[in-house]
């Protein structure tokens, strides 16, 4: 059975904070910690070459300069115009965000009052080591007068608004876009003009809306696609239809045969420069060329030596010739 990733059998890892605040009404401060109230069950997927069955990569490339771009040098843009660019470093957004760890509540309202469009993303508030006797009564307060708070903050640089509002015993942030985010229903193509609508098909359709109609219940609904796909790959992972993509090459495993071709060239060039030179022993700069512990440094070691050697017995030979013909030359 495939199982996700959040934890073995399919169980939810510990919550962690992502963020730390405060919420504050009037003069009342109450220090808070933020987690992340849904989780994304996606089933993940990766991009695969179908030739040979391994995974993807994408880079950050330059095109200008044709090469992969570490993350230390990129910085953010905004194009004014088309290829021209004003340059914003990390730090001057950070300082222009509103990080003052602040929930600030601005006012209270109904719920119902707020359309669900506004809504982004719901996050849980716990109050934080110094905050329980304050959390727990605004907490009180909010469910017996059924308001909620709309509030401003900000995460990571981004300024939202936010719905602070019951859920159980505790408290939920919702992040919601500003009035000017949301777009006009109007601007939606081929919307049909207001018209009259069949009386008798009206009435019909009204009352297929209340057979249809029951409480929520949330548990119910489930994501059929997700279930079907998780189906079809215990079915191939049963069936032993997978692809296993191939080892990486290991860049760091000495290649035997550049290692023989270096020492053959090594003792190449030695040999020559030996031809060049009349007895004259190798030194140390000679030899410099191959580090003394590789197989080329090795084998240059080696020739080096032999033809040392070789070229003192040539000069000996040619001393005792010289020699022994001055003897038998008859004096003059």
């Amino acid at each position: 059975m495939l199982t996700d990733s959040h934890g073995k059998d399919g169980k939810s890892a510990a919550m962690h904070t992502i963020w730390k605040g405060a919420i504050s009404f009037g003069l009342v401060n109450i220090p808070v910690n933020l987690f992340a109230a849904t989780e994304d069950k996606d089933v993940p997927l990766r991009m695969i070459h179908k030739t040979c069955g391994t995974p993807i990569n994408y880079a950050r490339k330059c095109r200008h300069c044709d090469a992969e771009v570490p993350a230390d040098d990129i910085v953010k843009g905004y194009e004014y115009e088309p290829g021209r660019f004003v340059l914003l470093e990390n730090e001057e957004l950070e300082q222009l965000s509103e990080a003052s760890r602040e929930i600030r509540i601005l006012d209270f309202v109904d719920l119902a009052e707020i359309d669900p469009i506004y809504f982004q993303k719901t996050y849980y508030l716990s109050p934080g080591p110094t905050g329980a006797s304050a959390y727990r009564l605004l907490t009180k307060a909010m469910s017996d007068s059924g308001k909620i708070g709309v509030a401003k903050v900000s995460i990571r640089t981004k300024s939202s608004l936010a719905a602070i509002r019951v859920i159980g015993r505790g408290l939920a942030l919702e992040t919601m876009h500003f009035p000017d985010e949301i777009r006009p229903i109007a601007q939606v193509p081929n919307l049909p003009e207001p018209a009259e609508v069949n009386e008798r098909e009206l009435v019909m359709a009204k009352m297929l809306i209340e057979q249809l109609s029951s409480p929520f219940e949330p548990e119910k609904y489930t994501d059929d696609y997700r279930a079907r796909l998780t189906e079809l790959i215990d079915r191939k992972r049963a069936g032993q239809d997978i692809r296993v993509a191939p080892e990486p090459k290991r860049e760091n495993v000495i290649d035997l045969m550049a290692a023989l071709e270096a020492s053959l060239e090594a003792i190449g060039r030695q040999r020559g420069r030996q031809r060049q030179t009349v007895a004259k022993p190798a030194g140390p700069a000679e030899n410099a060329g191959a580090p003394s512990g590789s197989p080329a440094g090795r084998a240059e070691g080696t020739a080096a030596g032999t033809a040392t050697g070789a070229g003192a017995d040539a000069d000996k030979r040619r001393t005792g010739g010289a020699r022994r013909k001055r003897a038998k030359e008859p004096a003059t």
